[in-house]
C-alpha cells in the first residue's frame, strides 16, 4: 500500500515512481505514489533474483478508487534492488539501485488524467501490486 499527494503530477515521459518518502515536491513528475510500505530493498530474494534474468517479465499495478493502471517492463542482470525508499519503472535499458524494471512499456505520463486527480487527494489509498513471469519464447 501506498498513497496519494497533492504535489502528484504524472508527467514524466520515461519513468515512473513509488516511494517510502512520506512527501514529493511538484518537481518530481515522475512520481504516482507516496508512504509506501515497501521499496526494492525489502522485496523477497526469490522475487529480486528472479529480477535478474531479462526473460522476466515485471508488472507494476497501481489502483486507487476505481481507477487501475499497470505498466510492464522486464528484468535485467544488472537489478540490484537495493534501494531502501524508491522502486522506478524505466522506459530505457537504464538500470540502478532503484530500478524495479526496464524497458517498461509505460510512464508516468501515460496514467490517465482521472486517475492522476484520485492520486492527487492525500488520503487516497493506493494498493500497489508487484507480479512477474517468465516470458514466453518463440522458436
Amino acid at each position: 500500500m501506498a498513497r496519494g499527494h497533492p504535489n502528484v503530477r504524472c508527467g514524466h515521459r520515461t519513468t515512473l515512481m513509488v516511494t517510502k518518502d512520506p512527501h514529493v515536491s511538484t518537481r518530481g513528475d515522475c512520481v504516482a505514489a507516496v508512504g509506501a510500505e515497501v521499496s526494492l530493498s525489502d522485496l523477497p530474494g526469490e522475487f529480486k533474483e528472479a529480477a535478474r534474468s531479462p526473460d522476466t517479465v515485471i508488472t507494476l499495478t497501481l489502483e486507487t478508487g476505481p481507477h487501475r493502471f499497470a505498466v510492464e517492463g522486464r528484468g535485467h542482470p544488472e537489478l540490484t534492488y537495493a534501494h531502501t525508499r524508491d522502486m522506478v519503472a524505466r522506459r530505457s535499458g537504464y538500470a540502478c539501485s532503484r530500478t524495479l524494471m526496464i524497458d517498461a512499456n509505460k510512464a508516468a505520463e501515460d496514467v490517465p488524467r482521472e486517475m492522476v486527480t484520485a492520486l492527487q487527494s492525500p488520503g487516497s489509498a493506493v494498493e500497489v501490486t508487484l507480479t512477474m513471469k517468465e516470458a514466453s519464447r518463440c522458436a
